[in-house]
């Protein structure tokens, strides 16, 4: 049985939940420093006014990949609130292992999304978490045919495919929701809330860094799903328009201009040591020095194997697919031309500035942030943040580390994931989308940043306006 014994409770019940203990790597601090940490604050859950559900929302999810899986996960825990009742998905065995979980009849199992919308409306809503290129689809039908959609980023490949959704959203007048799932994690909903306070006075510049690592780079940017952008979209948009759209969020006033220089440095032919096969598997010479190599990765690790398409994961059906497989490839030997590093400059409306950068070799992951202000700043790495204000010379420290225990215990984006579907949930219970932060029209900025900044890394770093006229 879990013990409901928190961190936080410990702390307190020993006395330490004050200014001589703080957590991780901050260390131990005179707490009679005046500019020591005065305290250690843990971020709360938001209340929220709990609704009747006399039913369940009704879904139908359209690709049963890993994204899929995650939204429709919330309904295991809230089964009083969603109901996943069908699903589109060409991988056989997944569509099985999903509809098995989910209880899905097999009359509202489908192949592919368009079959889905040969019958007429049998749900309140769609989850679309098909790959990148087929979004655009989905997501003009379901509108069409009156379902609320929540819909993965990047919304579409193209700006132009984007303000189609938006136009389409606002003719049928339905709940489109944006995966933006930053703004949902406790954390970064602290920070939004410390700034708008006013606690550090007003916001000056911002910076913001994404580390990939280096072992994510290789395995979806290089190999994967997203490592070309024409199969999906440029990386500042299929990996960062979630920065992006956190740093308009934060900021919470519009962008005026974006700059950005990038490329594409190590994964590339030119690159390739000597050696080097088209393949892991075809006896490369260097393959076990490669930090890249496959076999290490998918055969000795076991790691990220859920893309594999694998319905086995021993070591025999693993090294077979590597032989012909996407993920067997040798990362300088790919059709990947998405950059694995890139800077972007961004000016907001006030004289605000703020910087990005990405960062596709790394150690580590987990997205750092700095804001600068008039009258303070923060600083955070999205465990805990700590705020420092000029005029009193005090530090305060806040921790989402104990965040995450109960349903939301393990996943992804600092608890982002299932707190954007209970609020999508709620949305579509309510009709009402200001149960979101994310909606589609929330989140058409961002996005044009990050095609403008692509197409200013094109153009050698151009200075280009960002125009949002919609």
């Amino acid at each position: 049985m879990k013990s409901n014994f928190s961190r936080r409770e410990a702390l307190k019940r020993i006395g330490l939940g004050s200014a001589a203990v703080t957590v991780g790597a901050i260390g131990v601090v005179n707490a009679s420093s005046k500019e020591g940490i005065d305290n250690t604050q843990y971020i709360e859950e938001e209340e929220k006014q709990p609704l009747n559900f006399d039913q369940p929302i009704t879904a139908i999810v359209l690709g049963a990949g890993g994204r899929g899986n995650v939204y429709a996960g919330y309904a295991f825990e809230n089964p009083k609130e969603l109901n996943i009742i069908g699903v589109a998905e060409p991988i056989e065995y997944r569509r099985n292992n999903f509809s098995k979980s989910h209880n899905i009849s097999e009359s509202n199992q489908f192949t592919t999304w368009e079959h889905v919308f040969e019958r007429p409306k049998f749900a309140d809503a769609v989850i679309i978490t098909t790959p990148d290129a087929l979004h655009y689809g989905p997501a003009m039908k379901a509108i069409e045919m009156g379902y609320d959609v929540l819909l993965e980023k990047a919304i579409a490949q193209t700006w132009d495919e984007c303000y189609d959704i938006l136009k389409q959203q606002r003719k049928y007048g339905k709940i489109v929701a944006i995966c933006h799932v930053l703004r949902y994690a406790p954390y970064f909903v602290k920070m939004k809330e410390i700034i708008d306070s006013g606690k550090i006075g007003e916001v000056v510049s911002v910076q913001h860094f994404e580390p990939v690592e280096h072992i994510h780079m290789s395995h979806s940017f290089v190999r994967g799903n997203w490592g070309n952008s024409k199969k999906s979209t440029p990386m500042i948009l299929s990996k960062s328009c979630h920065d992006t759209d956190i740093i308009r969020w934060l900021v919470g006033k519009p962008c005026k201009k974006v700059s950005s220089f990038g490329s594409l440095k190590l994964f590339r032919s030119q690159s390739a040591p000597q050696g080097s096969t088209k393949r892991c598997t075809d006896g490369c010479a260097v393959e076990r020095e490669c930090p890249f190599s496959a076999i290490k990765i998918y055969v000795e690790r076991k790691a990220f194997l859920h893309h594999l398409k694998l319905e086995k994961h021993d070591t025999d059906s693993i090294m077979e697919n590597l032989k012909t497989g996407p993920y067997g490839r040798c990362v300088y030997h790919c059709d990947n031309d998405v950059v694995d590093h890139q800077v972007v400059n961004m000016q907001f409306e006030d004289d605000i500035t703020a910087s990005f950068s990405m960062e596709g070799l790394t150690s580590y992951g987990g997205r750092r942030t700095r804001i600068m202000g008039t009258m303070g700043d923060i600083t955070g790495d999205m465990d805990s943040m700590t705020v420092f204000d000029f005029r009193t010379r005090e530090r305060k420290h806040w921790t989402a580390k104990d965040i995450n225990d109960g349903i939301y215990a393990g996943h992804g984006h600092g608890g982002g994931d299932l707190r954007l579907a209970k609020d999508f949930v709620r949305a579509v219970k309510l009709q009402d989308p200001t149960q979101l932060t994310s909606t589609i029209e929330a989140s058409m900025e961002s996005h044009l940043i990050g095609f403008q900044a692509e197409k200013s890394r094109l153009k050698g770093g151009k200075v280009l306006d960002v125009n949002l006229k919609v």
